[in-house]
């Protein structure tokens, strides 16, 4: 991983659903470190080693703050090396908990000081607000022990009954720390992550930003090329009319007016977010829901708009696209689905029906 550091970047904001942090951030630590230590081998999720040694290092906090905040390129391998100090073990290789945003290429700046390949998959299919909100957590494997690492040279390692009580403690350490922090967490072998991990995220995270580039290239529609690789839909064309956002207990929280225009003039759409988008109600009724993807697009360009990028005036479109199928489940709605954040809905997929999980 090395040269498409951009496309990777780009592709997995998109996957982020407006969370993970800000794309560029880490495109330019991820290069930076590239630069000074080479190129990171990527192995397939198929071809670790049973008894692989794989340790999960990513942003915790609220993106908004980690626009004024940049973390430092050391905090990343020194959370991996604090855990593993911690649980006496040589890790094998580095792998990404949550696809989106900085999340994404973090792992790419701690494998690439550290010397060690970096695993092609990751533990959601998209990016969530809360530690306990990945597709481990259904397996039955613990978040921690877990590191916290801040800018200032701060570490602090956590051991909690399960991984809701992991985000509990974690979150208010990353309040202290200045509301963002990296963190190394989800240590599991090959054998496990084998059985919990999305594949193939960092490769899909790469070909949706080359074909939104490419389309532009071709003069094409680069919001309809993403869509097309996402399997997802374009559901709704507008200008942001109004941002409610604010910091509040380490997450961004807030809601965005959407004026419909083209087709859908005379409509409104409403974006529910808590670091990610969550719910999209378009002309009053709900559209989507997580844990199904949510993606504001530049309606021209069709670059993904985190939610702490949202401004008024914005010409966008929204994008909603499958999630993994084992977030439909109903487990993984107890886990992320709408009811969770307060939402008094049914999770609603990427098409407008009502998740099979409902009525599990």
């Amino acid at each position: 991983m090395g040269a498409d550091c951009s496309a990777l970047a780009r592709g997995a904001a998109v996957l982020g659903t407006g969370g993970g942090g800000d794309p560029y951030i880490g495109r330019l630590l991820a290069e930076a470190a590239v630069r000074e230590h080479g190129a990171v081998p990527v192995v397939q999720v198929e071809d670790l080693p049973d008894d692989a040694v794989v340790l999960n290092v990513a942003m915790i906090g609220a993106p908004t703050v980690m626009v004024e905040k940049l973390p430092s390129g050391a905090q990343f391998a020194e959370a991996i090396r604090s855990l593993a100090t911690h649980l006496g073990v040589t890790p094998t290789h580095v792998a990404c908990i949550e696809v989106g945003g900085v999340n994404s290429t973090s792992p790419i700046v701690a494998a690439a000081e550290l010397g060690l390949p970096l695993v092609d998959g990751d533990g959601m299919g998209r990016a969530f607000p809360e530690v306990q909100m990945v597709l481990p957590t259904l397996s039955g494997i613990s978040a921690t022990p877990m590191a916290l690492a801040d800018e200032k040279g701060n570490t602090a390692v956590f051991a909690t009954v399960d991984n809701r009580w992991a985000e509990r403690l974690a979150r208010t350490a990353t309040v202290e720390m200045g509301c963002s922090a990296i963190t190394a967490q989800y240590a599991m072998s090959g054998a496990e992550l084998k059985q919990s991990y999305v594949r193939g995220s960092l490769s899909l995270s790469v070909a949706i930003g080359e074909a939104l580039v490419d389309a532009r290239a071709a003069n094409e529609d680069p919001v309809v090329a993403v869509a097309a690789v996402l399997g997802g839909t374009v559901v709704f064309e507008g200008k942001v009319a109004d941002v409610e956002r604010k910091t509040v207990t380490g997450f961004a929280r807030g809601t965005a007016r959407i004026a419909g225009s083209g087709s859908d003039t005379g409509l409104e759409a409403v974006l529910r977010f808590q670091n990610e988008h969550l719910l999209v109600e378009v002309a009053g009724s709900v559209r989507t829901t997580t844990p199904d993807l949510i993606v504001t697009l530049d309606a021209e360009t069709g670059e993904p708009i985190t939610t702490e990028g949202l401004r008024f005036g914005a010409r966008v479109r929204i994008v909603t696209a499958p999630a993994d199928p084992r977030w439909h489940t109903p487990a993984g709605l107890a886990l992320a689905g709408p009811r969770y954040f307060g939402y008094d809905t049914p999770a609603v997929r990427h098409d407008g029906t009502v998740s099979e999980g409902e009525h599990a």
